[in-house]
């Protein structure tokens, strides 16, 4: 019970800062446009999440300091894709680079520095109910967070009309356009949203997961959500099973080496990475036209001067 509980916990920890990222990637690809720079601005959010952290002692302050973080670097997405009609793939490859390079710039000072992780929530009585006590009333605010996330972007994007004109500009920006709605507005503030997710997810790494910094510890994460994203078939639900899925992979090659499977370390630690690639080809394969994709999906709209 103790080791199935330890398992479902880690699993939860692991796939928080996918689930938190891809919403917020979800919801900028609804939009009709393609940012691959969420690994930068993840790191970017790790770095200043800790360092506002451990400036202030506070969680919640870092936590807003990666979010900052991640909407400003996104902010350059949007000046650059959106507003000069920049190749959009191109511009999301160079800002994962720019991410990489200014978080090792604003994380230096702060190498080998440790601080107190966030909080795990307990109610007693409930946090003491064996395995799911902890499981459901002891994780901390990231969490419940992520999840909250994502049931309020599924409210947004399929209950109000907010949603529905996102999801039109998506579909169709040339007839959203024509009925009057400022497609580069929408798109710069669905732009903006994914940066603060992913700055919060990688704030999430260093003040909860890992209480400390070190350059690149996103480790890939930021393109794990963004294969998550086509995984889910761009709907919230399916991107909880698929979140929780690949972070039940993560956990899986950390056990697997602690129990001596005869598998080289390298090969497990790669799995998550090979699941990605995988499941990518075989839902690839499996779309015979029926794609939920938006139509406009990395296209570049100009409007009418």
């Amino acid at each position: 019970m103790e080791l199935l509980e330890a398992i479902i916990l880690a699993v939860l920890a692991a796939s928080t800062p996918l689930l938190i990222a891809a919403t917020g990637e979800l919801v900028t690809e609804r939009s009709g446009v393609l940012n691959l720079g969420v690994e930068g601005m993840m790191i970017v959010g790790a770095a200043c999440g800790f360092a506002g952290a451990w400036l202030t002692g506070s969680i919640l302050i870092g936590a807003l300091f990666g979010i900052v973080a991640g909407t400003l670097m996104s902010l350059i997405f949007a000046l650059m894709a959106l507003g000069l009609a920049v190749n959009q793939v191109a511009t999301g490859l160079a800002l994962t680079i720019l991410g990489v390079g200014l978080s090792g710039l604003i994380g230096a000072g702060f190498v080998g520095e440790r601080i107190t992780p966030a909080a795990h929530l307990y109610i007693p009585g409930l946090t003491d109910i064996p395995l799911i006590g902890r499981v459901l009333f002891g994780e901390d605010a990231f969490v419940y967070s992520s999840l909250t996330l994502i049931v309020g972007v599924w409210w947004f994007l399929y209950r109000t009309r907010p949603g529905l004109i996102l999801r039109a500009c998506g579909d169709s920006h040339v007839s959203a356009h024509a009925l009057g709605y400022p497609v580069l507005r929408i798109r710069t503030f669905a732009v903006m949203f994914g940066g603060a997710c992913a700055g919060l997810a990688g704030a999430y790494l260093p003040l909860a997961y890992t209480p400390f910094f070190i350059p690149g510890m996103t480790a890939g994460r930021g393109w794990i959500a963004l294969a998550l994203v086509v995984f889910s078939s761009w709907r919230p639900g399916r991107l909880v099973v698929g979140a929780y899925l690949f972070g039940a992979v993560t956990i899986l090659q950390l056990h697997a080496q602690g129990w001596g499977v005869g598998i080289p370390s390298q090969f497990m630690s790669a799995l998550p990475y090979l699941a990605t690639v995988i499941v990518l080809v075989l839902l690839s394969r499996a779309r015979t036209g029926g794609s939920t994709a938006p139509a406009a999906l990395g296209t570049v709209f100009v409007p009418d001067r």
